[in-house]
């Protein structure tokens, strides 16, 4: 049996090397994808999320989201209302990591004890 040298070339799932890593210096922080999971369901306040996402310190929710918005990942919008209302939004980019987290949920449901 020959092997063709087709046949030994490794093959990467990335379309040029360093995709992976760009993407997780933007997601991959400890928290984030659990902010991103309660963002699909829609808008939420600073506290819906502190109270979604666990056992989050306050400060570190807002520098997760900041480097969010920052990326262009969610948007913030702030009402001029009494107290003052702040919602963070997924944008498209946002929205189109959807399928990413659903596969990473799949994984764990599947290979993670969850």
């Amino acid at each position: 049996m020959n092997i063709t040298p087709s046949s030994t070339t490794p093959v990467s799932i990335e379309p040029a090397v360093g995709c992976i890593a760009s993407a997780m210096a933007i997601i991959g922080n400890k928290w984030t994808a659990l902010i991103l999971r309660d963002l699909f369901t829609g808008p939420k306040r600073f506290g819906e999320l502190e109270r979604s996402v666990g056992t989050i310190n306050p400060r570190t929710l807002s520098q997760r989201l900041d480097d969010l918005e920052s990326h262009g990942i969610i948007t913030r919008a702030c009402f001029n209302e009494v107290p003052p209302r702040i919602e963070y939004t997924l944008t498209q980019k946002g929205q189109d990591l959807q399928p990413v987290l659903e596969q990473m949920a799949i994984w764990g449901t599947k290979h993670a004890s969850c």
